[in-house]
């Protein structure tokens, strides 16, 4: 049977651990941003999974169509920088979504994990925007006074709409009081969404 002093001891060790990772988590090299988002973003997909059995029967009815913008389901190569932004957007984004958890038959441990991974990839993202806006400022402005007005211009992700989708489904858990079926909805919903995201992370290795 364990002694007090070795409980302290493992639970200090546990915490000296979960702070390693964090750290390490942060102060990762933006050029392995597609590693790292590839992985979380895989974790919280298998979390989404496991956090239910199954998708109640009976919560059919109210199933809805949140609209998730066509422009991530068709992408295909968008600009690495409208990646992270997305990605940046997305998970802030829910974050926001999951920080309002109130159904009490999901697996704690995995919205934990979910929410922890959510936030990470937040911070990190926003250390390579930032990184970003500060080594190539000079580059774009250079390629935009040698760009010709006749030339096409890539399109964008839009973070306008991204947010709107979010916003769609935060109203909807609004109108169902948070209902149990409302929150087997989402899931699903943030999980299909994940999923694109997921696909997206192969086009960082596109050169």
């Amino acid at each position: 049977m364990s002694t007090k002093p070795d409980m302290i001891q493992k639970c200090l060790w546990l915490e000296f651990l979960m702070g390693m990772f964090i750290a390490g988590t942060l102060s990762l090299d933006c050029n392995l941003l597609n590693v790292h988002l590839r992985r979380v973003t895989w974790q919280n997909l298998r979390h989404l999974s496991s956090m239910s059995n199954s998708f109640p029967v009976e919560c059919l009815r109210e199933n809805i169509a949140f609209e998730l913008p066509q422009e991530f389901l068709q992408y295909t190569q968008p600009m690495k920088r409208d990646i992270k932004k997305a990605f940046y957007e997305m998970s802030l984004q829910a974050f926001n979504i999951f920080s309002q958890h109130t159904f009490k038959y999901w697996k704690e441990r995995h919205l934990k994990q979910i929410q922890i991974g959510l936030d990470q990839q937040a911070e990190y993202l926003n250390q390579c925007l930032e990184e970003d806006e500060n080594e190539n400022e000079d580059m774009k402005e250079m390629k935009e006074n040698e760009m010709k007005p006749s030339e096409a211009r890539v399109p964008q992700l839009s973070n306008l709409e991204l947010r709107r989708y979010f916003n769609r489904i935060d109203n909807f858990l609004k109108e169902k009081k948070y209902s149990d079926c409302a929150w087997e909805i989402v899931r699903v919903e943030i999980r299909r969404c994940l999923y694109y995201f997921y696909k997206f992370t192969a086009l960082f290795r596109r050169k």
